[in-house]
């Protein structure tokens, strides 16, 4: 979903030269525009399986629809970087929880009418701000009121369709007219990186789904988590300095002589500066940090995994 998302599409609208007050704001809309799509088949999938609670779902989506549309409205008046923020610290709450395994005890009924559509109003209102489809909202909310896990999944996989339709037509709407907004953008979605994820997305959301009714969910959880926390180390940049040995600000050919290159500080300085060459290679070493951090937390989680039995 859009915590995968996010960061990617940052990334690429900012090696585009976007406009860097509106990149996060592009993000997030695009995100929300494509998990419109995702949802569509994720939804199939699990009701196949018998998994989706249609009542919750219509009590629901009212009061979704309403924190959508006043989430994307705020969401437009917040700073680029303040969103940035937003987003990372709630990547890394949820990582933390996934994580932990802590989840709340069942010991309560689903609310009423205005009790589930208040909750859905926080929830599409959050889900805005950070560009998901809820799950990780709706999914412990419904496990609260003791609904079954699966169920619960099933069910938030209807939910994020509403979110998702609710969050992109807010971001449209308040992102039209935006000023220096690229070609191909309808307010704040770029349209070309709506069909080019969805296109994929489509494809794989079923696999996911399938994935989730037969896998166990705490060895999902913790893959995932390991996942959310490399991206939100890299959207806050906060990643660790996993070569900052020395402190090179040039690049150093040599294993066995001068200061060790860092690749944190090759970042910074390509990315400072007004040469366009030099902001491409920073954003290559942005990757290539990204990529290294995800492989070492996928192989932390893998051998944790292992020790564990």
């Amino acid at each position: 979903g859009g915590s995968l998302m996010v960061p990617v599409l940052v990334m690429m609208f900012t090696a585009q030269a976007f406009p860097a007050g509106e990149v996060m704001h592009l993000a997030l809309g695009t995100s929300m525009a494509t998990i419109f799509f995702t949802s569509i088949s994720s939804v199939r999938t699990h009701h196949a399986h018998g998994a989706v609670l249609w009542p919750v779902v219509a009590r629901i989506t009212p009061g979704i629809i309403l924190g959508t549309l006043i989430g994307t409205h705020v969401a437009s008046l917040v700073p680029t970087r303040m969103l940035a923020l937003i987003f990372t610290l709630f990547i890394c709450y949820v990582s933390v929880q996934m994580i932990i395994n802590l989840k709340p005890q069942a010991h309560r009924d689903l609310p009423g009418i205005f009790g589930t559509g208040l909750v859905g109003a926080g929830i599409g209102f959050i889900s805005c701000l950070v560009a998901i489809g809820g799950g990780v909202l709706s999914v412990p909310f419904m496990t609260w009121c003791n609904v079954k896990m699966q169920n619960a999944i099933g069910t938030s996989s209807a939910i994020g369709f509403p979110i998702a339709l609710g969050g992109a037509l807010g971001y449209i709407w308040n992102g039209w007219g935006a000023a220096g907004l690229p070609s191909g953008s309808l307010g704040f979605v770029y349209v070309p990186a709506v069909v080019g994820v969805a296109a994929v997305s489509v494809l794989t959301a079923p696999i996911g789904a399938r994935l989730t009714h037969q896998l166990p969910v705490k060895t999902l959880k913790r893959v995932f988590a390991g996942i959310l926390l490399a991206l939100a180390r890299i959207s806050g940049e906060t990643a660790p300095l996993l070569f900052a040995v020395g402190a090179a600000t040039a690049y150093n050919t040599s294993f066995f002589s001068e200061a060790n290159t860092a690749l944190s500080v090759q970042i910074f300085g390509n990315a400072t500066s007004s040469f366009p060459a030099a902001q491409e290679r920073a954003w290559g070493a942005a990757l290539t940090l990204m990529l290294l951090t995800f492989l070492f937390t996928v192989a932390a989680r893998v051998v944790t995994a292992r020790l564990a039995k």
